[in-house]
């Protein structure tokens, strides 16, 4: 068995680190998977990429399930709880044992006052129907879940749109300089409609999964709440 890649730096380091083993991956999945025509590059879209942290696609008109870390998130002081959680094989695995350690409530956890996660809620709901559909979303006291509809704006400049502006007003609103959101993201392509559905539940069902919730509709912050009982976002 091949040894596993030596594990990206920690995402929200000041310069994006060289990742010898992550861009021989990007290579293969440039190779083997999708790869942009010059109408999406035109748009801005980059296919499989990185940026020395995570691998990322980047495609119009698909479906990603994104998570979005706060600047503390995952804190350097304990890089030993964290690190052997990136250096597994399967990084969907990875992924998921990564994300229930974040639900431990790990840094100062900006996103638990209610005045924050509503400056981010309100930021993504502007775009949503107009750049890009969101199918489910949560915000969780130091990260953020969602189900997105990518159309004809790249994931990366949604996301980037989405963090200025909302680092920019939350900091002000806590009256604190520096980084707010960590530098990379998570995403994931949704491949089939067991998957979207598999993604929504997951996205809503972390306050409970967390214990910060018995019901998910309870959960203030969060799609669940606005949805039917066919579970159809409400307008």
């Amino acid at each position: 068995m091949s040894k596993p890649p030596s594990p990206a730096p920690l995402p929200g380091e000041s310069r994006p680190p060289s990742n010898p083993a992550l861009r021989r991956l990007i290579q293969a999945k440039q190779q083997f998977s999708y790869t942009t025509n010059s109408k999406d590059r035109g748009l801005g879209f980059r296919g499989w990429h990185e940026r020395g942290y995570l691998p990322h696609f980047d495609a119009p008109n698909v479906t990603q399930i994104v998570t979005i870390n706060l600047a503390d998130a995952i804190p350097v002081t304990r890089r030993a709880e964290w690190e052997p959680l990136l250096q597994l094989a399967d990084t969907s695995e990875s992924r998921r044992r990564l994300e229930a350690w974040l639900d431990r409530g790990f840094g100062r956890c900006w996103l638990r006052r209610a005045e924050v996660p509503a400056i981010v809620e309100t930021e993504l709901l502007a775009g949503h129907k107009h750049n890009y559909q969101l199918q489910a979303w949560v915000i969780m006291p130091n990260h953020v879940h969602l189900v997105v509809d990518v159309w004809q704006t790249p994931l990366s400049r949604l996301i980037k749109q989405w963090k200025g502006a909302t680092a920019v007003a939350c900091n002000r609103f806590l009256r604190r300089d520096g980084q707010f959101w960590q530098e990379d993201y998570w995403d994931t392509l949704i491949k089939n409609p067991k998957h979207l559905l598999q993604a929504i539940r997951y996205v809503e069902n972390n306050p409970s999964k967390a214990k910060l919730a018995l019901d998910p509709k309870q959960w203030r912050w969060s799609s669940a709440r606005r949805k039917d009982n066919y579970g159809r976002l409400a307008d």
